[in-house]
């Protein structure tokens, strides 16, 4: 990576993120993003800071409520220069859903505006051991299939969109 003066900056960004992660801290999470940020992971495919900081929101307020007993994040391998970076991040949680506990192994890439705002992050996770730990046997049976991740990802989209018509 390169070596100029924005990668203290963007590292400082992506670290910013994940602690603001680790405390549930949905609105420090949404100040990290750009106006026009792009986030897309295994689930959700969001365009814009309300819809990125709305799934932030609507999931750590779900884990407050419902899991924040057993709720654990790590993050490591932070890296980044002027216009990329990149982590691994780990979480323990309860899937509000169906109570079951998974632990999710995830790697973050990111990269920047020149002011030091995520402009698109990508997390990438392996969706059927997900779905597996998340859903128990159905996930075990189906979590490879498209007809399962589309399930999810409506459903996802669904919930998320009711959680911002409820936001001012």
């Amino acid at each position: 990576m390169n070596t100029d003066t924005r990668i203290h900056t963007n590292t400082e960004t992506i670290q910013r993120f994940y602690d603001a992660f680790a405390r549930l801290d949905a609105d420090t999470m949404a100040a990290c993003y750009a106006p026009d940020a792009v986030f897309d992971d295994e689930v959700f495919s969001l365009r814009g800071q309300r819809e990125v900081g709305g799934m932030w929101k609507m999931l750590c307020t779900v884990t407050r409520g419902k899991g924040a007993d057993v709720w654990k994040l790590s993050c490591s391998n932070v890296q980044a220069d002027a216009t990329a970076g990149q982590a691994h991040w780990d979480a323990h949680y309860r899937f509000s859903a169906t109570n079951r506990i998974v632990d999710n192994s995830v790697e973050a890439r990111f990269t920047f505006t020149p002011e030091g705002l995520i402009k698109t992050h990508r997390d990438s996770f392996s969706f059927w051991t997900w779905a597996r730990q998340a859903l128990g046997t159905p996930g075990l049976l189906m979590g490879w299939t498209p007809m399962l991740r589309n399930k999810v990802r409506k459903t996802a989209t669904t919930n998320l969109a009711n959680f911002l018509s409820r936001q001012p």
